[in-house]
């Protein structure tokens, strides 16, 4: 029997500063849409969804 490789769980590592910040401002619009798309359903969800937004924010601040 032959070895097979599995790509599940492979990573493509961002090679660019450039490159991180946009893939970063394009999550952080994610979570926010979501978030407002959420909030008057559940509380929950909503604050789960501003959490990520600030935790990206803040990673954007620092580059």
């Amino acid at each position: 029997m032959n070895n097979q490789n599995c790509k599940v769980g492979a990573v493509t590592p961002i090679t660019g500063l450039s490159q991180a910040a946009s893939i970063l401002e394009v999550m952080h619009q994610n979570f926010m849409e979501k978030a407002a798309s959420v909030a008057a359903k559940e509380n929950q969800l909503d604050e789960f969804f501003k959490r990520k937004a600030q935790s990206i924010k803040k990673i954007l601040e620092s580059l």
